[in-house]
């Protein structure tokens, strides 16, 4: 009899694959209602394909390097809080191991085992690899796996390149007269887009999502093409 294969992720592989798509997402999403609503701005007040190249271009840059660089310090903040953490149960093992596989005892018994039982197993944990028993059952980390500040810092720029792209090429492509309706038309089916995606990945009513994704971005290149228009108006 053939035995049955299992490809599929599990547990914490499947939750942080799911949260990796999820950034990316939402980072595609802010890199368009972000450029969007700069290049609309701009388009407000002049409709030169120098300004609006330019305008859009800043935006890109400045919107995937500031996203780069805040996922970056966040994540390396996040990364040094489990280092710290797993120091400190390495020095709790070291000084005090019976404490610690009591510890662990408890956590595991609290999962629904029995005493015997979790007693058992948090023995059998201890003596294959306490340190990471330790970390997964009672700290929830993988040391194995811990959060990569520059995997999470280029997945952002890239996830906000691309959805800043959509935008900024709607806008300079097309002929001047079919600028703002191709880029309205395309930022919003965009939208609807990245809002039905994330509701997806969370298992949430997709319906919602889009109609929020789509009334933001469309409020904010209302507020930034009214605002443009008007400083064109004064002359500004």
């Amino acid at each position: 009899m053939t035995e049955p294969t299992h490809d599929e992720a599990h547990g914490g592989a499947l939750g942080s694959r799911l949260n990796w798509l999820r950034a990316a997402v939402l980072g595609a999403n802010d890199g368009i209602v972000s450029t969007a609503g700069l290049v609309v701005g701009v388009a407000g007040a002049t409709g030169a394909r120098a300004a609006l190249l330019t305008a859009g271009l800043a935006g890109l840059l400045a919107g995937s390097m500031s996203m780069a660089a805040g996922e970056y310090v966040s994540v390396s903040t996040q990364r040094d809080s489990e280092l710290a953490a797993l120091a400190m149960e390495k020095r709790e093992l070291r000084e005090q191991p019976e404490a610690e596989l009591e510890e662990l005892t408890e956590l595991l018994e609290r999962r629904g085992l029995s005493r015997d039982v979790a007693r058992e197993a948090a023995v059998q944990l201890t003596e294959r690899d306490a340190l990471k028993a330790h970390a997964r059952v009672e700290l929830g980390i993988d040391p194995d796996d811990l959060t990569n500040p520059w995997h999470a810092a280029w997945a952002s720029f890239l996830a906000f390149t691309v959805g800043a792209l959509l935008p900024l090429l709607a806008i300079v492509l097309p002929p001047a007269h079919l600028r703002l309706p191709v880029t309205v038309v395309s930022v919003l089916a965009a939208l609807a887009l990245t809002g039905w995606s994330s509701a997806r990945l969370g298992a949430a009513d997709p319906g919602r999502a889009v109609l929020r994704n789509v009334a933001g971005g469309a409020l904010a290149m209302g507020v930034t093409y009214a605002a443009g228009s008007l400083l064109g108006a004064v002359g500004v």
